[in-house]
């Protein structure tokens, strides 16, 4: 007789291989975690593993695929994508904290290449709409909703890069908050200049958030 398997009770046993994994990559990087170090935080057997993936590489792609998807949620206006995906970060202050301490390191670069791209793939369609909607009601004023989308992802990719930089720069006391909040501030602009929109219509940056997470460090001397 053929055994059946229970759907949930799979789904559980992967997630927490993939847990497992999260975890590592954000203490130790990516490079430097082995199938072994999953195997032995889960008590799990190498055929278990192979059960559910048939490389690191399946299970990085299932890390990446859940960062993915709890940051993107579907959003209405251009405000809301923003909100959720800041609300998100700022609901795990501990866990970005982490991710944050090795996310630039060479042991990450493949993470951070993946996570980058499938961020893109689903955020920048999602962004064609809101622009196309946003133009629809006066909002907006772009010729092409599908290449402004792909600017403002590029956009929202460098300040992701650099919001990271800063923080590392802050956390080391280097720089002040005028700083931050100035070098984000640009990134605001940029937004409102690529869809013609009047200062301040679209803000991917909560200036609350920003002082939550850059404003305790103070400057070196």
């Amino acid at each position: 007789m053929v055994r059946t398997q229970n759907p949930t009770a799979h789904a559980v046993r992967r997630d927490s291989f993939v847990d497992a994994a999260q975890g590592f990559i954000q203490s130790k990087g990516y490079e430097q975690m082995s199938i072994q170090d999953v195997l032995d935080e889960l008590g799990a057997s190498k055929g278990a593993f192979y059960h559910y993936f048939d490389s690191k590489q399946a299970l990085l792609q299932a890390v990446v695929d859940r960062m993915v998807d709890a940051a993107v949620a579907a959003p209405v206006k251009i405000h809301g994508l923003f909100a959720g995906i800041s609300r998100y970060k700022n609901a795990r202050p501990e866990l970005m904290a982490a991710i944050l301490e090795t996310w630039m390191s060479d042991d990450n670069a493949v993470v951070r290449e993946r996570v980058w791209r499938g961020v893109s793939a689903r955020l920048t369609p999602m962004l064609a709409e809101i622009v196309r909607q946003g133009n629809a009601e006066g909002n907006f004023n772009v010729g092409s909703p599908d290449d402004s989308a792909a600017i403002l992802m590029a956009l929202t990719m460098g300040l992701n890069q650099r919001a990271i930089e800063l923080y590392v720069a802050r956390q080391a006391g280097t720089i002040t908050l005028e700083d931050v909040e100035r070098t984000l501030g640009a990134y605001v602009e940029a937004f409102d200049r690529v869809l013609d929109a009047p200062p301040g219509s679209v803000v991917p940056v909560d200036l609350a958030v920003v002082r939550q997470w850059f404003g305790k460090q103070e400057i070196a001397t």
